[in-house]
């Protein structure tokens, strides 16, 4: 049945069907085959109880925040104001790159929002200045893919809603691996322009004067930042009630840039609704899923064959991590998010590791999954902003940034305490 099972999921994901149709065929094929239950009846009651979970709320208020932020001219003022700090280093604006994509990503949550923005941004300058386009492209499609780590993520809500974790504890977990992984790719950056220096022109730093009237333009991400996280940690708010907050922030910040139109609200509406629609569809297809799988008892199944195997948790762990590898070559990220997770974790709590810190891992693992070819959702992304040339750069550019995700997951298992440390420090804190 597992056999089974994994070969339905790739040959429908290769099929390029949407998403959403992909898990559900693949729960309505395996109910028909293997039980002797009419599961299918059940599909209306798992609908309604997988979206009518509150801390659900919380996916289109971010994404709402984003397309926000996307439409305000926010980004490129954030941008350019970075320039004025990092563009001096060797690497120029592909430091601006990294900086922007984290900055960017504590305000929209998403990586492929992330991505779209940031290229958009610097691809003209790429030309303008004779970067090399490999090196460049990579910075913006990694730099993307922070924005499902670094809080608030709407992938750690999605994760923390069928894994059954407090999100507010994936976001406090995921703030110092996000940001320790932005440094490792300006570290690489640096080392890579040093040894090459053909690869990035340099330029004198900004005199300080520029770099002191830069730094207003970075205030309305950090507000926001504050807003959402800040009202979690301080007591004020629930993930999902800050998430509305946040939008409310957004909406004042592009109010006072006289960016708030009625045009620009309903394509940021119709943006909202289009991008909730399909995150939230596949989400009911994932827990019908995973209804059948648990009813199928294919989950304790797996469960109880990782738990008879003759491996430390560690070699368990790594086989795990070598499996999201390969499969995020494969597999859409999100996709690979909801259908695996319900079947993952339950090993992961029964291995002895906390369900916080592997969400960490997860979400890096998703992170490569979308800068591995052929399927990365974000090489595809940077490549249409482009508009033009081949489609190698992009890959080439970003494959290194997979083993620097891979070196901070061995981190992570090393030194748990890089993502624990925050969470059991609030927890004492409250308690």
């Amino acid at each position: 049945m597992l056999t089974v099972s994994l070969l339905l999921l790739l040959g429908l994901a290769a099929s390029s069907l949407f998403v959403a149709a992909v898990l559900g065929i693949m729960g309505g094929t395996l109910a028909q085959v293997y039980s002797t239950f009419p599961l299918l009846r059940g599909l209306g009651e798992i609908a309604w109880s997988s979206s009518a979970d509150f801390i659900l709320v919380a996916v289109p208020m971010f994404i709402m925040m984003g397309e926000l932020l996307l439409r305000s001219g926010v980004a490129e003022s954030m941008y350019a104001a970075l320039d004025r700090w990092v563009g001096h280093i060797p690497g120029g604006l592909m430091h601006t790159n990294i900086s922007a994509s984290a900055v960017f990503a504590a305000t929209s949550g998403s990586s492929i929002a992330t991505a779209a923005t940031i290229g958009t941004v610097s691809i003209p300058n790429m030309k303008r200045h004779g970067y090399r386009p490999d090196m460049f492209l990579g910075t913006i499609a990694a730099g993307g893919t922070l924005g499902i780590l670094i809080p608030p993520s709407i992938n750690m809500v999605l994760y923390g809603a069928m894994s059954e974790t407090a999100v507010s504890d994936l976001y406090l977990a995921a703030a110092i691996p996000g940001l320790l992984l932005a440094g490792v790719f300006s570290i690489y950056v640096y080392v890579a322009c040093r040894i090459d220096p053909s690869i990035a022109p340099r330029k004198a730093a900004a005199p300080w004067r520029e770099r002191l009237q830069a730094l207003p333009h970075l205030l309305p991400p950090l507000f926001l930042f504050l807003l959402v996280v800040g009202s979690i940690y301080a007591g004020l708010a629930t993930a999902t009630e800050a998430s509305a907050l946040g939008v409310i922030g957004a909406l004042a910040l592009v109010a006072v840039r006289g960016r708030l139109t009625v045009p620009m609200l309903l394509r940021t509406f119709e943006g909202t609704v289009r991008t909730t629609a399909m995150v939230m569809l596949i989400v009911m297809a994932a827990f019908f899923l995973n209804f059948v799988l648990s009813t199928l008892g294919l989950t304790d199944v797996v469960v109880k064959w990782v738990g008879e195997l003759q491996w430390s948790k560690y070699a368990i762990l790594a086989a795990i991590v070598l499996l999201y590898i390969v499969l995020g070559c494969f597999v859409e990220s999100l996709t690979l998010m909801v259908a695996t997770t319900p079947v993952v974790v339950p090993i992961i709590k029964a291995l002895g590791f906390s369900p916080v810190w592997f969400g960490v891992i997860f979400v890096i693992l998703i992170e490569a999954a979308l800068i591995t070819p052929p399927i990365g959702m974000n090489l595809f992304v940077v490549q249409s902003v482009r508009g033009e040339g081949p489609f190698r750069d992009v890959v080439v550019g970003s494959l290194p940034y997979v083993a620097l995700m891979l070196l901070l997951i061995g981190l992570l298992v090393a030194f748990p305490s890089i993502a624990l440390w925050l969470p059991a420090l609030f927890a004492a804190t409250r308690a």
